[in-house]
């Protein structure tokens, strides 16, 4: 579903006129939806810390010094870095876990008090990513992040704001038409308390299905296949 599908599909429900452009449309009611569309993808993206579709995955060589650059150009070269996911960062060469992220405190205790052991600690500031000890050039780092990006172009390039009427949601979008519905009635000044019971009730079931979960046992039993003899539940007898 494109923001202009997304866009039409509101205007209906809503029963004001159809638009059909949204991108560049100088209509004064058109750029308002816009600009709700781009609030709704900003607070949707901000409800939950790690929605599985803006988990990514990261890969990139070292360099040979504790700065190791910009997170958002040179670390992570699609541009879109938000924050590192805590205790996914690997020395994929070394096969061991690069600790962190220090505060400013312990980051300057281990400058001051240099310590040689297997783990190298990271730090992030101004925006760039340190590495102490600094890592060999020749080995692989790895972590997930979250992206800043909740829709993509028509070639699947992530952005943070919608740019064309082609473009496509990430997120989930029959809730950014519901967001979009209930925020559009919000700003003028009409009662949108059902529009905005629904939407709550959807984001928070997508919340709550979002990534899958495993299954808890309370009573703390096994429920994965162990190697044996399976005996079906009924329909047999003992002879």
């Amino acid at each position: 579903m494109s923001l202009l599908t997304m866009i039409e599909r509101a205007t209906r429900r809503l029963g004001i006129p159809v638009p059909s452009t949204v991108v560049g449309n100088t209509d004064a009611q058109v750029v308002q939806l816009l600009e709700i569309a781009n609030q709704e993808g900003e607070e949707l993206a901000a409800r939950k810390s790690d929605w599985e579709v803006m988990t990514l995955e990261n890969t990139f060589t070292f360099t040979a010094a504790a700065d190791q650059g910009l997170l958002n150009s040179a670390v992570v070269s699609d541009g879109d870095f938000d924050y590192i996911i805590n205790d996914t960062f690997w020395n994929r060469t070394t096969s061991l876990p690069v600790l962190g992220s220090l505060n400013a405190i312990d980051w300057q205790t281990l400058q001051a008090f240099p310590v040689t052991g297997p783990y190298e600690q990271y730090r992030i500031r101004s925006g760039k990513l340190f590495i102490d000890p600094a890592p060999s050039s020749t080995d692989t780092g790895a972590f997930e992040y979250h992206s800043t990006s909740w829709c993509e172009d028509n070639v699947a390039v992530g952005q943070a704001l919608w740019a064309a009427d082609d473009d496509v949601g990430r997120l989930d979008e029959t809730l950014m038409i519901l967001g979009i519905i209930w925020r559009w009635k919000q700003v003028k000044g009409l009662d949108y308390a059902e529009e905005f019971k629904l939407y709550e009730t959807r984001v928070l079931d997508a919340i709550a299905r979002d990534g899958g979960a495993p299954r808890l046992a309370l009573n703390g039993g096994i429920r994965h296949r162990l190697p044996g003899v399976m005996v079906p539940l009924g329909s047999w007898s003992v002879s």
